[in-house]
Parts: C-alpha cells; sequence; structure tokens
C-alpha cells in the first residue's frame, strides 16, 4: 500500500466563476487550517486554468476532500499526490472533482 504524506488541490475557475472560486477560497480559508496559495487569474505551471492552490496532509485528505466535494461550488478541482516526481504526480497520482482538463506536461520535460 502507497503512503502520501502532502497533497495539492488546485481549483479551477474562470473569469465567468471568479466569485464562486473567491467564496469557495472564503470557506476554505474560514473552515481549515490549510496554506491556501494566490489566487492566480492565469494559467500558472501546468494548470491550464485560473487557479488557487490548497497544501493538505494525509490525516486531512479524508475530511478535506469529501467537503471539497460537498462545497466546491461545481468548480472543477484538481488534486494530486506530492512525491517529489512532478510528471508522475500530475499523470498517475491525481483525483478529479469535475471536468477533467488537460494539463501542459511539456513543462516537465
Amino acid at each position: 500500500m502507497t503512503s502520501f504524506s502532502e497533497y495539492h488541490a488546485h481549483i479551477y475557475f474562470s473569469c465567468a466563476t471568479k466569485d464562486k472560486a473567491k467564496e469557495l477560497m472564503n470557506n476554505i480559508t474560514n473552515n481549515f487550517s490549510l496554506d491556501v496559495g494566490t489566487f492566480h487569474e492565469k494559467p500558472v505551471g501546468p494548470h491550464p486554468c485560473w487557479s488557487f492552490q490548497v497544501k493538505f496532509d494525509t490525516k486531512m485528505f479524508g475530511i478535506f476532500v469529501p467537503w471539497l466535494m460537498k462545497n466546491r461550488n461545481r468548480l472543477t478541482v484538481f488534486i494530486h499526490a506530492c512525491t517529489g516526481d512532478n510528471l508522475l504526480d500530475h499523470t498517475e497520482n491525481v483525483c478529479w472533482l469535475g471536468e477533467m482538463r488537460e494539463l501542459n506536461l511539456k513543462i516537465f520535460d
């Protein structure tokens, strides 16, 4: 059995869903003591959409991910493990809530 120690959740949004994303970001901050990153209004890294990131550990996975499933405001969420192998973490060690999106994996070449 594989155990991952850290995860990132990237919440995707657009100009049309920006308010929903800000509301979700505030709800996360108000309900959890997690590291919430910058609200990017442009694609960053391999992510094809505007996004913000939330870091969490294994003990929070079973708490945070179900909460996110219920409270994501129909936004797409990309969740991945953090093992140090960026390509594997963005292709194999992943979960999607909502619509899957194609990532820009060329940055890992």
